[in-house]
């Protein structure tokens, strides 16, 4: 980790302008690994899709092909913004540029609305109007929509499996943890698998529903509701981003364990504020101003500000940095 940048006072030591102390990146080797995976796999995937879109006409199947690539250009934006959030504070950005993470994710929405979402829906709307594709070719598309079930499903469980992990360290429900956490790669690849499953399900329904039927409206149909689905997930990924890209607090937990940690200081006779800001994925800011009670020098309550630092990052890991705010008692017979 490099040095921090600082400035010489006019009559004192340097001051520091940057603190790389939100710059944590083992902690997003996981979150890297999980999206690596789910990349390949998209890749992989979208290329098989469209060649069965072309051989067997299948509006659903170039739907699903452009659904695949969306999430390729998404998974390829959050591994290039872990790079970017891992870069060193400078002053002119002074605690990192963690938030970056945050900010790719919003642009993976977009691309996910416009590659994704519109595409499928105008394709399928286009194939509605000139009565369906028309095509004969069924076992291709099928093959394929197989073999896209279990690389998606091995990228789902994968992310699953991460976020179970992270949910128990943290002592949350499940559920909870995937509403409140602030790793924007863990959550969109396991909502966009799920959402990936589930248009392999439109998919084979369209596709098997026109195989059997001989009606060709059903395979436009799964791609307009293909596309309707990626409308939900863009907008998801895009509130969830915003959430934090214009700064989210810490979660209620953390703050209630922050707060029970600062009363637990005999010293703080009343906690006035307690303010909180998110960083970055697995990072916080924290600013604290406390009333101290008598009786405490100027060396005391310089150690208790350390010792509150050192408490707060022990009862939440995601604190990196504090800033107190202490207000000594008045003087007996002043005021």
């Amino acid at each position: 980790m490099p040095p921090p940048a600082t400035e010489r006072g006019p009559d004192g030591p340097a001051t520091a302008l940057v603190s790389n102390r939100s710059l944590r990146p083992g902690r997003s080797v996981e979150s890297r690994r999980t999206a690596a995976v789910a990349l390949a796999s998209n890749v992989t995937i979208a290329a098989a899709k469209i060649v069965a879109g072309v051989l067997s006409g299948s509006a659903a199947m170039y739907a699903e092909a452009a659904h695949s690539l969306a999430d390729s250009v998404n998974q390829t934006f959050l591994l290039v913004s872990i790079g970017l959030s891992e870069r060193p504070a400078d002053p002119e950005h002074p605690f990192g540029s963690g938030r970056e993470r945050f900010l790719w994710t919003f642009v993976a929405a977009i691309g996910t609305f416009l590659a994704g979402a519109v595409f499928a829906i105008g394709w399928g709307v286009y194939e509605l109007i000139n009565s369906g594709g028309g095509e004969t070719e069924f076992l291709i598309p099928f093959v394929v929509l197989g073999l896209s079930l279990i690389t998606e499903g091995f990228s789902w469980l994968r992310a699953l499996r991460q976020t179970r992990a992270e949910a128990r360290r943290e002592k949350l429900g499940y559920l909870e943890y995937v509403r409140l956490s602030r790793d924007p790669n863990v959550k969109m690849v396991l909502f966009e698998d799920s959402a990936a499953l589930i248009g392999i399900a439109l998919a084979t329904l369209g596709i098997g529903l026109q195989a059997i039927t001989g009606v060709e409206f059903w395979d436009p149909l799964a791609s307009v509701a293909i596309g309707a689905m990626l409308i939900v997930v863009a907008f998801w990924m895009a509130r969830d981003a915003r959430y934090m890209l214009v700064g989210a607090s810490a979660r209620p937990d953390e703050r209630a364990r922050l707060e029970a940690a600062l009363n637990d200081f005999p010293e703080i006779d009343e906690v006035r504020e307690l303010l909180t800001l998110t960083l970055g994925p697995n990072a916080l800011l924290v600013a604290v101003r406390i009333d101290l009670g008598y009786g405490l020098d100027a060396d005391r309550v310089e150690c208790l500000s350390d010792e509150i630092d050192a408490k707060l990052h022990e009862v939440v890991d995601d604190v990196t940095e504090v800033f107190v705010d202490a207000t000594p008692p008045p003087r007996a017979g002043s005021g």
